[in-house]
């Protein structure tokens, strides 16, 4: 059969594109703008479950930073603000992106703002985090996000149940102390800025675990802000059925017990679970699990059928 042949016409949203078959290519009529408006942010947040605030430089007042998600061959139209209350010069570093670390990554003083656009090459989990002077500094004070893009073809992985997203990133007990960040003299460990956030086990004050269902697949999209240490990420009591390293579908790797993720690094987990019950996954560093790095997902016919999906995916 000719190429031509394998060719459908289809109407999606209303608008007619066409599907090739043997690999879903995409077409100008299907690729998008996606606008993207970050707003940097120097405010105070919490810092365990508890309540207790620390002073915290932010993409739009949360850390980490809001999710961006687009499609592979998307245009992200990025536009970054730094608010006039802020007394630091502020950037993005978005990882997705080709572009110019002299222009498009380059800082804005408080109360500038900066527009540059592109289009990701490539799917995956990306990580996005400030690049100002000392960068150190502006990542372990909460200038830390993700980017996920999705392939092109909705074929290139299997269809996922429900998604969570964790930032693991290490906190410092001053927040002005450059020093003991370059010394790496870290305090707690933490996914999504809280440590045990989501692990009732080891801290009484958590109020949530995420969820799932016994043979759902789970899609993890876990980025390693660091700013210092590596994670070797692993489910206790399960197994990855599949990792994509950088969240790329032609990256995979089948089976694994554990994957290392370096500082400022990313990769997409799925896992599924036969059966009910609990696993937690950790940064097998005992020393980071123990402070934080520790996140308890339930499986149970009754799991909440809102986790990991919408504004679930980040749970906060």
């Amino acid at each position: 059969m000719t190429t031509a042949g394998l060719r459908k016409s289809a109407i999606t949203g209303g608008i007619a594109t066409a599907l090739i078959l043997a690999g879903a290519a995409i077409t100008a009529a299907q690729a998008k703008t996606v606008k993207v408006e970050l707003t940097a942010k120097e405010v105070t947040v919490p810092v365990d479950n508890e309540g207790h605030t620390m002073a915290a430089w932010t993409y739009n007042g949360h850390v980490p930073g809001p999710l961006i998600r687009a499609t592979e061959g998307d245009t992200i139209e990025f536009t970054l603000k730094n608010d006039a209350a802020n007394k630091k010069s502020h950037s993005i570093d978005m990882h997705s992106a080709s572009a110019d670390v002299l222009t498009e990554f380059a800082s804005i003083k408080p109360g500038e703002t900066k527009t540059f656009s592109y289009v990701p090459e490539h799917a995956g989990v990306f990580f996005y985090h400030c690049g100002s002077d000392p960068m150190i500094q502006h990542i372990a004070r909460g200038m830390i996000g993700a980017v996920i893009i999705d392939p092109k073809d909705p074929n290139a992985m299997p269809k996922a149940d429900r998604e969570y997203v964790l930032i693991e990133h290490q906190i410092f007990e001053n927040p002005e102390d450059v020093d003991s960040m370059m010394a790496n003299k870290w305090k707690r460990d933490a996914f999504n800025a809280v440590p045990f956030q989501y692990d009732p086990v080891h801290d009484e004050h958590a109020t949530q675990t995420l969820e799932a269902k016994p043979g759902e697949r789970v899609r993890i999209y876990m980025v390693n802000a660091g700013p210092n240490e590596f994670s070797g990420f692993h489910p206790i009591a399960g197994i990855w059925d599949r990792i994509y390293p950088s969240g790329n579908p032609k990256n995979v790797m089948v089976g694994m017990q554990n994957y290392t993720l370096a500082p400022g690094d990313a990769a997409t987990f799925d896992l599924i679970s036969p059966k009910e019950g609990a696993y937690a996954l950790v940064n097998h560093s005992m020393r980071a699990a123990l402070s934080g790095a520790i996140a308890i997902i339930m499986f149970s016919e009754k799991a909440d059928p809102t986790m990991g999906h919408g504004d679930k995916i980040l749970v906060r």
